[in-house]
């Protein structure tokens, strides 16, 4: 994990330098004197050599401080915590309702295969993995908000404040990205689980007179589960950074509209904590992901190999 992050910072750090703009100029406006823009660059240390800037940074972030925005003037830490519980809340959402549309579906298709379940199935999987979140997100907006008034259109609510407010917030666009993550998942899991169903150990449950609900939840399901596993960890990962055109459609204050905010207003240092603070979170959901193999497959060693 550390070499990972070391090596993010400093292509972070480089690459966002490479944007064209000056932070002072921005903040300042066009109609800004040289002499101000240089003060300004003085003052928030954008005058030193990018070395000397990236130690500076590096330091403080072994020290636990992210560094101060330059527009906001305020902890990027501060500004993180502020936003990261929307986009973390968004994508457990989205998780959920592709959980809860990719296993019934998924499940349908390997076991009746080549049936009418598993046309219909596929034929949901094609269709959700073609449709972009953002246009379903709008098409959610027009029809259950503006035509039929079922959802209002509310700013966000954190859940420990008001539950309701904030459900009747989230549950259109965690149903618009969470079809998209279902059809995923679902194609996935009907194709693991298939090679799970054709396995020997499979077939001496049939032969043992199990019944079928049972050799498929019970045996086959947990074989099948370790590729859909790794495919749902990747989408959560991607979620966590992947969320921002959902975010703007449904105006909710989340990680990645701040990232990309500060991509924006060129804040340097803002743009350097998120983006090393993204990357920490898709390494421990990895590394998640990784130890819960053993638990569900017993053939896999937590050590990487496999039993014999």
């Amino acid at each position: 994990m550390i070499p990972v992050l070391f090596f993010l910072s400093i292509m972070v750090f480089s690459f966002i330098h490479l944007i064209p703009g000056d932070p002072a100029e921005i903040l300042l406006g066009q109609d800004a004197t040289p002499q101000a823009i240089r003060a300004l660059d003085t003052q928030m240390g954008l005058d030193k050599p990018l070395l000397v800037q990236y130690l500076t940074w590096l330091l403080n972030v072994l020290r636990g401080n992210l560094g101060t925005s330059l527009v906001d003037h305020e902890p990027v830490s501060q500004l993180i915590l502020q936003r990261l519980p929307v986009t973390i809340e968004l994508a457990l959402g989205t998780m959920i309702v592709a959980i809860l549309i990719a296993f019934p579906l998924g499940v349908a298709a390997a076991v009746m295969r080549g049936r009418v379940a598993d046309f219909v199935s596929m034929f949901a999987a094609t269709v959700g993995i073609s449709v972009p979140p953002f246009w379903l997100g709008i098409l959610f907006l027009l029809i259950f908000t503006v035509k039929f008034h079922l959802v209002a259109n509310s700013l966000y609510v954190p859940i420990w404040q008001e539950p309701l407010k904030n459900l009747e917030c989230m549950i259109l666009p965690c149903v618009a990205t969470g079809i998209r993550e279902a059809a995923v998942l679902l194609r996935m899991l009907r194709s693991s689980l298939m090679d799970a169903l054709g396995e020997d150990f499979v077939r001496t449950a049939w032969a043992k007179g199990l019944r079928g609900a049972s050799v498929t939840l019970k045996h086959a399901l947990p074989n099948a589960l370790v590729p859909v596993l790794t495919a749902g960890g990747l989408q959560i990962a991607g979620l966590l950074g992947g969320l921002v055109i959902t975010e703007q459609v449904f105006s909710l204050p989340g990680f990645g509209q701040l990232l990309v905010q500060s991509v924006f207003s060129r804040d340097y240092t803002t743009v350097q904590g998120t983006a090393l603070v993204a990357a920490l979170i898709v390494i421990i959901v990895n590394l998640i992901i990784d130890l819960t193999y053993s638990r569900i497959d017993p053939r896999i060693r937590a050590d990487g190999g496999m039993e014999e």
